[in-house]
């Protein structure tokens, strides 16, 4: 059941990601780059900590999102619509 919420916090924190940026590519990307994100937030942002939603701290979690959605904006360019 823990991969589930991990799936649903992932996609909120993609979702929320891409606003931020201005990037609408879906919901699998948001899960992935929430799920990412997480991850590279986590290791550059650790000591923020703050509130958890799905095992992962939502704070940094976000900002890992957001550069991760820059550079794949980046390299693959915007899909605005």
């Amino acid at each position: 059941m823990s991969w589930l919420w991990t799936m649903i916090a992932g996609a909120i924190i993609g979702m929320i990601a891409g606003m931020v940026t201005g990037e609408k590519r879906g919901c699998i990307f948001n899960i992935i780059a929430g799920i990412i994100g997480s991850s590279i937030g986590e290791r550059l942002f650790s000591s923020w900590g703050g509130p958890k939603l799905g095992g992962m701290y939502i704070l940094p979690s976000v900002v890992g999102a957001i550069i991760f959605v820059a550079i794949v904006s980046f390299f693959f360019g915007r899909k605005s619509q």
